[in-house]
């Protein structure tokens, strides 16, 4: 049974910070209102406004509020921190956004895994409950970064630490149901939550999330680049890969320049031609992660007739010639660090190139400042896989069946209770609930407000009748996996 935790942070931190990066001309009214938590405001007190509950939390300050229609939406900094098991030796300002809708709807806890998207939007679970939800920018993201940075304490336990005393922040305020989500390295962020902290949560959805259980094992990567689309589909893109190697000199000429015309460097990665290769070796990784089959032979052209222009157009829409250079790597860093310590990366074998290829997939050690030192700890996705499989409890995992990261999927086991995998037929690294199948959308979509607590009768009694409970809305309901050059999740 999951426990209810209603109470504010038992750490004292300071009141009202604000940080820098990010701070808007509403910072300076917040800081003047954030003194509500000093004269006996309580987070608890339903009376008063939502702006001032919220200050009314340590360590909680409004950066700005934004109308939104049916909603409130505030862009807050959170006082973390830099080490949970230490909370003495520091702190630094983690970046959060809230849509309040109303403290008697459920509550969604979103994040990308990544840095923090500041307009307002909702997730597709948020959708479905008709809920709040609350987003968070994952630390050592930029404006989220203490200083100075001590990568050490960049884990998915610290990570998942910080989510765990937002929560219980907040939970002093939204006390009804919880759900957790996100998608690609924010359903990672979802499921490891879930592993470090089982109470916290009523329900986990995790789209398009990786699970590298063996860093050293990839073929089942290898498998699903034989396999995916048709036969002329994968040969159309391995085409324009092995011909972009063989006009590497032209191609890499081109490259020096756009680098000088764009002031790009490649210090990081080690040279232009190392930047060069990684961008080509992503080409048909990028293709499927994030297009259709059906775009595969209008959008990519006949390497055996392509110009040096089509070539170069091509590569640079999908994969991106500047992901590579420092200036495309340093916002990534934090996730590089990452898939170079605890969470794995891909290495995929490409035959086709044979000796076209100088230095295949490169490791993410590559991608990361030599001065940040760093070690693989293999154990960490193996007990976080061992943990799913023996104690998921309303966990659902939603993949795409086009996608290479759901190539290495989360797997149940004996131990999982009321939970469920689902794969969307052909859908790319946006797979979504709405992909599913009809009888799988709607058994998802049922599970989901039966977690939230928020399912209508109908539902409960006949699953097939389950629809979202928000309302379409152009402006809040937009994709909620960002496409991203280079192999990133």
């Amino acid at each position: 049974m999951r426990k209810t935790l209603t109470g504010v942070l038992s750490l004292a931190v300071l009141i009202g910070t604000v940080g820098t990066a990010g701070a808007t001309a509403g910072a300076a009214t917040a800081a003047e209102s954030a003194t509500g938590a000093l004269s006996g405001l309580k987070a608890t007190d339903a009376t008063v406004d939502i702006k001032d509950r919220i200050l009314a939390i340590p360590g909680m300050s409004v950066v700005e509020e934004r109308p939104v229609t049916g909603y409130r939406f505030f862009v807050l900094n959170y006082t973390q921190p830099i080490d949970h098991d230490r909370p003495n030796k520091g702190t630094f300002q983690q970046r959060l956004t809230l849509l309040h809708k109303n403290t008697d709807r459920p509550t969604v806890f979103f994040t990308s895994g990544y840095g923090l998207n500041t307009s307002p939007g909702r997730s597709e679970p948020t959708r479905i409950v008709d809920g709040n939800q609350v987003s968070m920018e994952y630390r050592f993201f930029t404006p989220s970064r203490p200083s100075p940075a001590n990568w050490s304490k960049l884990t998915i336990e610290q990570a998942a630490n910080d989510q765990h005393r937002i929560y219980t922040a907040l939970k002093a305020i939204y006390s009804k149901k919880w759900l957790a989500t996100g998608g690609s390295k924010g359903g990672m962020t979802a499921t490891y939550y879930e592993r470090f902290h089982p109470d916290d949560m009523d329900g986990i959805v995790a789209y398009v999330a990786p699970n590298d259980v063996d860093n050293d094992e990839d073929s089942a990567y290898d498998r699903f680049f034989a396999n995916v689309g048709t036969k002329e589909c994968r040969d159309r893109l391995d085409g324009v890969q092995v011909e972009a190697l063989k006009r590497r000199e032209a191609l890499s000429a081109r490259l020096s320049q756009y680098a000088t015309d764009n002031n790009y460097t490649f210090k990081t990665v080690g040279s232009l031609d190392h930047a060069f290769e990684a961008t080509v070796l992503d080409y048909t990784w990028g293709f499927w992660q994030y297009n259709r089959e059906a775009n595969c032979l209008t959008a990519i052209p006949d390497a055996r007739t392509a110009t040096d222009d089509q070539l170069w157009n091509t590569i640079n829409s999908i994969a991106g010639w500047s992901a590579y250079a420092d200036q495309g790597l340093t916002p990534y860093t934090p996730y590089y660090y990452q898939a170079g310590t605890e969470l794995g990366s891909p290495d995929i074998e490409q035959p086709h190139l044979k000796d076209l290829s100088r230095y295949g997939y490169q490791p993410p050690r590559n991608f990361v400042p030599r001065e940040i030192p760093m070690h693989f700890k293999k154990r960490i996705m193996r007990d976080v896989d061992r943990w799913v499989q023996r104690n998921s409890e309303r966990m659902m995992f939603v993949n795409g069946g086009n996608d290479p990261w759901s190539a290495e999927p989360f797997r149940l086991g004996s131990g999982s209770r009321d939970s469920y995998v689902y794969t969307a037929p052909g859908a790319n690294h946006g797979a979504n609930v709405a992909a599913l199948v009809p009888a799988e959308r709607a058994a998802a979509t049922a599970s989901i407000l039966e977690w939230a607590g928020v399912a209508p009768a109908a539902v409960r009694k006949d699953e097939s009748k389950a629809r979202p409970l928000a309302s379409p809305n152009a402006k809040l309901d937009k994709k909620d996996v960002e496409r991203r050059t280079a192999l990133r999740p």
